[in-house]
């Protein structure tokens, strides 16, 4: 069996996952699903929330493993996964992404947001004051990230969406072909996604190298609407 390392997306938390972790669990997987640094339970002030404290926290969990682990990174998830297995690749048996950004040596998030005409996430946005985090329309967080959810889902979620930091958003991955490269990759494309547009996801993705691409028929969060067949398709042996 194996040891998986989830990684929620922008104002998420661990919380997202837990339609999933049970479904892993039952099959006899090792699941970890971490709040990330200011998300969640976790109350790091989201000013000092940075790509680095991120990236720290996932390899402190990485090191104290003794196996290889799985990461699973969904939305902004795919940034943080990409440096960790820069990192820590000798660590890492497969990244899996879902819906989520992959990005090439020193690109960031943020071109990728804007340059995004299909998605509706630039639109239900708001800056603090300071810059320094944003926040979502809730209004509208049902068509950019659930089109396809329960209500009951969708109600949970915008009670614990949290203030997403800025800087991750803005930092620039640093990578390379001898460690990243190296780590076998599959990418699950969600083809009704108004957060990362099916048209973005498919330019990123056909940068690299893949085990295998695999289409869902969900919005931007298969973990709620189908869990169990977001759960074959993570778990798929090539």
């Amino acid at each position: 069996m194996n040891t998986y390392l989830l990684i929620h997306g922008a104002w998420h938390g661990a919380w997202c996952w837990d339609k999933v972790i049970p479904i892993l669990e039952k099959q006899g997987h090792k699941v970890i699903a971490p709040d990330l640094p200011g998300h969640g339970k976790d109350k790091i002030p989201v000013k000092e929330v940075s790509l680095k404290a991120y990236t720290d926290y996932i390899c402190e969990i990485i090191d104290s493993l003794e196996e290889q682990v799985i990461l699973v990174g969904h939305s902004m998830g795919g940034l943080i996964m990409s440096q960790v297995a820069e990192y820590r690749s000798n660590k890492i048996e497969k990244l899996v992404y879902i819906a989520a950004f992959v990005l090439k040596n020193e690109e960031s998030i943020l071109p990728f947001i804007r340059k995004d005409a299909e998605s509706l996430l630039i639109h239900n946005i708001e800056f603090s004051k300071d810059m320094s985090s944003i926040r979502l329309n809730e209004n509208e967080i049902k068509n950019v990230f659930y089109g396809d959810c329960s209500d009951e889902d969708i109600s949970r979620a915008k009670s614990l969406v949290s203030p997403q930091s800025f800087a991750p958003i803005k930092a620039r991955l640093n990578i390379t072909n001898e460690k990243f490269e190296r780590v076998p990759k599959i990418y699950i494309e969600c083809l009704r996604d108004k957060a990362i547009s099916i048209t973005m996801q498919r330019k990123m993705y056909a940068e690299f190298s893949w085990q295998k691409v695999l289409s869902m028929d969900s919005s931007h969060s298969p973990f709620f609407s189908s869990p169990k067949a977001l759960v074959s398709k993570i778990t798929m042996v090539f």
